[in-house]
């Protein structure tokens, strides 16, 4: 049985592993909507398939499908991938799924407030009610008891180092169509109460252009303790490099939880990827949610990859940078095979890998 509990993980003796720790498997959700996904949403399930066969080569996976699209989806995934009926307003688990946290021994579950990356104030989608459940609903198919918090939450607006420490960003985090009511200081105390975490690094900004105000998880994230890796350019013309170039500065001024000073790796970003006109028409016009429009610029970069045991899954555009990237990360990893995949099709949806993944760590028993 799965409970709603009293008190804080952080009471309690649990926090958030890194990432880059040992899971017990990955979450994705199923994408189906034509007013996000183009053409029926058929070349992102095409994508999303992809994704999920290469993080099953390396832990288990569960794809989470509403019924409608059930069939289709346990058509086109292959047999070592768990499906699940759920019901979804899209599909970005990072975002509305839940964060789990951990004592060594047992898993529970931090549901976050969800409001499609701003509410009534900047929102991508009315309604969102239903992904605002699925935290809820995947901690009673794992049986993990939960926390709710009172805070609006994304889970790629947060990374952490396991030990401690929390990266985000103020664009995200202190933007009034989150939690206008909090200081920065109250936001930290719900955050430190249920991810057990004393330290906090506050980047200004994320990667330019990027619907979600600004998520971390697409410019910087944790390589490990001590290491990360920044989403960079050395082109000045370029809206990113000022962006990118004050969050270096933020960075290297900084310090971990444990005072060390942060190894900062720079890993370059594509050229600027834009809608075309045909990407555009493929999407649905419905009220109340994000155009795509010709030319608009996508908030590209190659730090939306995920981990998974042994592995990590980076995102691929058919550019120039892609190899480097690959090569980059790699060198950061040896211990880890990197794989890309072509993420286009994700990412004309508002995002990428690591905001359509989540991870369930580890546990002894």
């Amino acid at each position: 049985m799965a409970f709603l509990l009293e008190g804080t993980p952080k009471n309690d003796g649990y926090r958030m592993p890194g990432e880059f720790e040992k899971h017990a498997g990955t979450w994705m959700l199923w994408p189906e909507r034509p007013d996000n996904w183009r053409l029926g949403a058929k070349p992102a399930q095409k994508a999303f398939v992809e994704v999920a066969t290469a993080i099953s080569r390396f832990e288990p996976l569960t794809m989470a499908v509403s019924q409608a699209q059930y069939n289709n989806a346990r058509n086109l995934l292959p047999g070592n991938i768990r499906v699940v009926e759920m019901s979804n307003n899209d599909s970005w688990i990072r975002d509305c799924g839940p964060t789990f946290v951990t004592n060594g021994e047992s898993l529970r579950a931090v549901d976050w407030d969800f409001n499609a990356w701003g509410g009534l104030l900047g929102g991508l989608y009315f309604p969102w009610d239903l992904d605002d459940l699925v935290a809820q609903k995947v901690a009673d198919l794992e049986r993990v008891d939960r926390y709710k918090a009172p805070l609006v939450l994304e889970g790629g607006s947060i990374h952490v180092d396991g030990e401690g420490t929390l990266m985000t960003t103020r664009e995200c985090l202190l933007n009034e169509n989150r939690n206008p009511d909090l200081t920065q200081e109250e936001i930290e105390a719900h955050l430190s109460d249920h991810l057990n975490l004393s330290k906090f690094i506050w980047l200004n900004r994320g990667i330019y252009n990027d619907e979600t105000n600004g998520h971390v998880d697409n410019i910087c994230c944790f390589i490990r303790p001590g290491v990360v890796a920044l989403a960079w350019t050395d082109d000045k013309s370029d809206p990113q490099y000022e962006i990118s170039q004050e969050n270096y500065e933020i960075l290297q001024a900084t310090t971990d939880v444990k005072g060390r000073k942060l190894e900062v790796h720079k890993i370059y970003q594509p050229n600027p990827i834009l809608i075309t006109q045909e990407e555009s028409e493929g999407v649905d016009a419905i009220q109340g949610t994000l155009p795509r429009q010709k030319g608009d610029r996508l908030a590209a970069s190659y730090i939306n990859f995920y981990f998974c045991n042994g592995g990590v899954v980076v995102p691929q555009f058919n550019d120039p940078h892609d190899k480097l990237a690959l090569d980059q990360l790699q060198k950061l990893m040896p211990d880890r095979k990197v794989v890309g995949v072509y993420a286009r099709e994700i990412l004309l949806g508002g995002g990428n890998i690591h905001c359509i993944t989540q991870q369930q760590p580890a546990v002894k028993n």
